[in-house]
């Protein structure tokens, strides 16, 4: 069988190629230039030593224009519109599950790999053995008929494992790499990157929820809902923290933080594995959010209203809400509102 894997030149691609070669499969490399900020030259000059190290066929696709349309305008619409975007969420549903499938017929592939933190069975996603590394939240959103395309070698080993076996065959340079940032297009800070778009930067109100203005702020964009610092209030007050985000106004809404709880969280986007119109779960409405109790509606095919059983604090738009059966991925969607 030979199976396409996503390279990016890090230390979690390699050893996915190492031990899919180990197993006797025919591995081909893939690797996507997404970003002109990223430096391909070097990942590329680490990709050609790992190739002639493993022995194996790599190739190259630009992909830029449709990670641009689906990912980076996407982060800074968000942005424009007070929302908290998830960009890698994103990529993963469009860029690494979404155009990187359609490659596997170019190169006579029958399945695709990546070095993701996730365990999958054909049918649904697991979280990955090493619970620090698990990256099944930023995978909701992958289309339930890839699954059976699918292998992540990763997901039964933890970080420290993966380091380790890069040593023993010879890749000292890939397990001592510093890990890659979240986001590949920020090279410094997301604001530098929403400066070339619009300013980010313009001062303007904080107001209680009644809109009494008590302070002032910096430019919403440095904000996000839960947040309790950075911005400045007229006189002392016990914690403010983030209620809400008026974009087009410039003006933070802050409240006490047993004001941040949220009951109901509305979705959009709405992508799942399993068949149901209304069922219950555990839901987290953050990456690093715990899993909480709730009972998921479909309102339609895309649109969804998730009630919580336990109130989850930091809702914000923009963000997924990703649903689970113990360590088994349900599905998840967008957050569009909460009440």
């Amino acid at each position: 069988m030979r199976i396409l894997v996503g390279i990016s030149g890090g230390v979690d691609s390699a050893v996915t190629t190492y031990l899919l070669k180990k197993q006797g499969f025919e591995v081909i490399g893939l690797y996507m230039k997404m970003h002109k900020g990223v430096n391909h030259k070097e990942n590329l000059s680490k990709i050609d030593k790992l190739s002639k190290l493993i022995g194996f066929k790599y190739y190259i696709e630009d992909v830029e224009d449709e990670f641009r349309k689906k990912v980076y305008d996407y982060f800074v619409e968000s942005y424009k519109e007070g929302a908290t975007p998830n960009p890698c969420a994103m990529c993963n549903t469009h860029i690494k599950f979404g155009i990187f499938m359609q490659f596997l017929e170019k190169y006579s592939c029958q399945k695709a790999a990546t070095g993701h933190y996730v365990r999958c069975d054909g049918k649904f996603l697991y979280e990955a053995k090493d619970k620090s590394k698990d990256q099944s939240y930023f995978l909701f959103g992958i289309k339930k008929e890839v699954l059976p395309k699918i292998l992540f070698p990763l997901g039964e080993y933890s970080k420290e494992e993966i380091k380790e076996i890069a040593k023993e065959i010879g890749l000292e340079e890939f397990a001592s790499q510093k890990e890659s940032q979240d986001i590949c297009f920020i090279e410094t800070t997301y604001i530098d990157v929403l400066k070339n778009h619009f300013n980010p930067e313009i001062p303007g109100c904080v107001v209680d929820k009644r809109g009494k203005k008590i302070g002032t702020h910096k430019g919403y964009a440095f904000y996000t809902i839960g947040q309790r610092k950075g911005f400045r209030l007229f006189k002392s007050h016990k914690p403010q923290y983030v209620l809400g985000i008026d974009a087009k106004k410039n003006i933070l809404i802050v409240g006490d933080k047993e004001e941040l709880e949220r009951k109901q969280v509305f979705l959009k986007g709405v992508n799942l594995f399993i068949d149901g119109k209304v069922f219950e779960c555990e839901a987290k409405v953050r990456y690093k959010a715990p899993k909480l109790p709730a009972v998921v509606k479909m309102e339609s095919k895309s649109k969804a209203v998730v009630n919580f059983k336990q109130k989850p604090i930091g809702v914000a738009k923009g963000q997924a809400c990703v649903f689970y059966d113990g360590e088994k991925l349900l599905g998840g969607g967008w957050i569009r509102g909460a009440k």
